[in-house]
């Protein structure tokens, strides 16, 4: 079964575009789910590739929006998020592949990371939005 991850309040950062952002983030994830039938076909393999290519492509954007906010608000530990973007980036294009995982293990891996990123995200992102610096 592939994993889906419903919004859940704690998901919430507080920021509208953040919080939208995320929400897209997971509705990816689940197109995916979407398209990881028992029976895969070339269409549907095709179809995931590129709701795949999407999802990388939503990532990024949003990545470049949290650091902007994340540096907007003085996050003394913005390296971390950049290097957390680098992370996503060498696993989905070296690591978590089509070539290298099906693609319902590539779903599951894929939702499991994004919610461990928005949650660990929107803490943060709370807390640096309401001029706190350090976790309280």
């Amino acid at each position: 079964m592939p994993n889906r991850v419903p919004w859940e309040p704690g998901f919430s950062a507080g920021h509208e575009v953040m919080d939208r952002q995320h929400q897209g983030l997971l509705a990816q994830c689940s197109r995916l789910a979407d398209l990881c039938p028992v029976d895969s076909s070339a269409e549907t393999d095709r179809e995931f590739d590129a709701a795949f290519e999407q999802l990388k492509a939503l990532a990024r954007a949003h990545f470049e929006a949290e650091s902007s906010l994340l540096a907007q608000a003085g996050d003394a530990e913005l390296e971390d998020h950049r290097v957390e973007c680098e992370e996503f980036d060498f696993l989905v294009g070296e690591v978590g592949t089509t070539e290298n995982f099906d693609r319902l293990e590539l779903q599951r891996f894929i939702a499991l990371w994004f919610a461990g990123h928005i949650a660990g995200s929107a803490q943060r992102l709370r807390e640096r939005l309401a001029g706190r610096d350090a976790p309280g």
